[in-house]
């Protein structure tokens, strides 16, 4: 007897999308590694900075990511673990890429919030908590870097609830004090889970099952007073309920250490036990649309030089209902054309693999999908189109021109990719011609990245020049023409058309607002929490 093909449905309860998202160098891409490891995707754990005789993380791959340790771009790697499909993302690790962090954490039905022992909720993580709240992703907790000194465990508890409004609800607890990390209490079995470090955390930590007993005997007050502070934190109610995970009311927390493979397979096991499967997708008309409908998509990033051999360029998509099979021609809804679907790939870090067909959850790379942009939709059958993704604010700007004139082309490549992906935003003005636009971004970091790729990948070397504008605001056609011969202020467009006025400082606009009250200018609102 043939075995049952699965359903649709079926194949969407198995997946779990889930984000890595924290404060910069809290250990993203160390824990991703980790993860992989655990689940035998890879057979020895990179280095982020690259050790003698370890290989470089696999999400990080950009040379910049691989230079100074951090991601720039967001990677996204699928792997099994036990008949759970995980979909894992890694955002970007540096404040400036906002954008980028904010377009994963809208492909994600949940986010793995990593917390450095030492330095607990900081700037962006605050932010990021605020983020998924607001689109009503569940969080799961990992107080990471538990090898090092830090702070004590209840205040960080405490620090959770009183700064993000969720109960903490602790899975596993610290045996002994940061920097003195004896194992790990399950706080569900009550046991005692001791590890034995691996060499550079290259390999899987080996690890034991202790009994109560066993454990007091072993780690003494360290083990005593791990299990006091959990029946404490029990007793004042701190403890999980899936219910409540689900609804973002509570996060459940894990101790460890990555770099150590310590608490990583704890962490797998709440992926696939308790992390949300593939939900309907909510469309710009406020209806679910259901997983086991006709095949749809959306499209939440674009990304060039992945292969630099072949300079392609892939469109990023969760796939959000039905089955996505390669070679279907689908519907772009935002411009009503056919668009094939034959290049059709899963990533694992900077390598590819064909994908013949993928499920609601999964991530498929669309290689060379030029008229693909973040945002777009996807669909078979009738259509439906899914809400676009805001623009961040630029808080700083330069004026942008090719080193070598003659490399017109690949410059004006550059700027429509880059620009597409939201490395940058390009801003035209009428009075400086294409040959020298205006770049706009959220951090100064991103003008480094945007010169890095525009040399690498288009193989057009830029240079910048620096402008003296503080402010920005919305303008129409009507005033654009009066704006732009103010005295320090300039008129520009935007890629989707939105004209802006720049602005030396926001002292400057009220005064053209106080003056000209008949111009218009209007503050920018993205729509999304800034995360700089």
């Amino acid at each position: 007897m043939s075995a049952i093909t699965p359903t649709v449905a079926e194949h969407a309860a198995r997946r779990r999308t889930v984000a890595v998202i924290s404060h910069p160098d809290a250990g993203k891409s160390t824990l991703t590694e980790a993860l992989l490891l655990h689940a035998r995707a890879i057979t020895e754990a990179g280095a982020v900075h690259g050790k003698r005789g370890r290989q470089g993380t696999v999400s990080d791959w950009m040379s910049m990511e691989k230079e100074r340790g951090i991601s720039i771009s967001s990677a996204a790697i699928q792997f099994a673990y036990g008949d759970t499909i995980i979909n894992l993302v890694d955002t970007p690790g540096h404040s400036d890429f906002s954008e980028d962090t904010y377009r994963v954490l809208s492909a994600v039905d949940a986010a793995i919030m990593l917390v450095d022992a030492a330095k607990g909720l900081e700037t962006q993580t605050m932010k990021l908590f605020e983020v998924c709240r607001r689109r009503g992703i569940p969080i799961i907790t990992m107080i990471n870097k538990w090898d090092r000194p830090g702070r004590a465990a209840l205040d960080l508890m405490d620090e959770i609830r009183d700064r993000t409004g969720m109960l903490p609800t602790p899975l596993t607890w610290p045996v002994g004090d940061p920097g003195h990390f004896e194992g790990l209490l399950d706080v569900p079995s009550g046991r005692m889970l001791r590890f034995t470090r691996s060499d550079g955390g290259a390999r899987v930590a080996e690890w034991q099952t202790l009994e109560p007993a066993e454990a007091e005997a072993s780690s003494g007050a360290a083990w005593v007073s791990a299990r006091d502070e959990s029946e404490l934190l029990g007793l004042d109610g701190y403890r999980h309920d899936s219910e409540t995970f689900q609804l973002g009311i509570t996060t459940p927390v894990i101790f460890g250490a990555a770099v150590h493979n310590i608490g990583v397979h704890s962490l797998l096991e709440i992926l696939a036990d308790e992390a949300p499967a593939a939900m309907p997708r909510i469309d710009v008309d406020g209806e679910a649309r259901p997983v086991d409908a006709d095949f749809s998509a959306y499209v939440f990033k674009v990304q060039s030089g992945l292969d630099t051999a072949h300079r392609d360029r892939i469109a990023f998509i969760r796939v959000c209902s039905g089955r996505f099979e390669r070679g279907m021609t689908v519907t772009h809804a935002r411009t009503g054309r056919p668009f094939a679907t034959k290049y059709a790939h899963q990533l694992f870090g900077q390598d590819r693999e064909v994908v013949d067909e993928a499920f609601p959850g999964d991530i498929v790379g669309l290689v060379n999908a030029t008229m693909l942009r973040p945002g777009d939709t996807l669909h078979s059958g009738p259509g439906v189109q899914f809400p676009a993704l805001p623009v961040f604010t630029p808080e700083h700007f330069r004026l942008v021109r090719a080193v070598d004139v003659s490399k017109h082309k690949q410059f004006r490549s550059g700027l429509e990719s880059l620009d597409q992906e939201g490395v940058v935003q390009v801003l035209r003005s009428t009075r400086r011609g294409d040959q020298s636009p205006v770049l706009g971004a959220v951090g100064p970091l991103q003008f480094e990245v945007f010169a890095d790729r525009m040399q690498h990948d288009f193989n057009a070397p830029v240079k910048f020049e620096p402008l003296p504008y503080e402010a920005v605001m919305r303008t129409d056609e009507a005033s654009a023409e009066a704006l732009d011969r103010q005295r320090e202020c300039e008129v520009v467009r935007r890629a989707d058309g939105v004209l802006l006025a720049l602005l030396s400082t926001p002292w400057r606009a009220k005064m053209i607002a106080r003056t000209d009250p008949d111009l218009t200018l209007e503050p920018l609102d993205d729509g999304a929490v800034a995360l700089v």
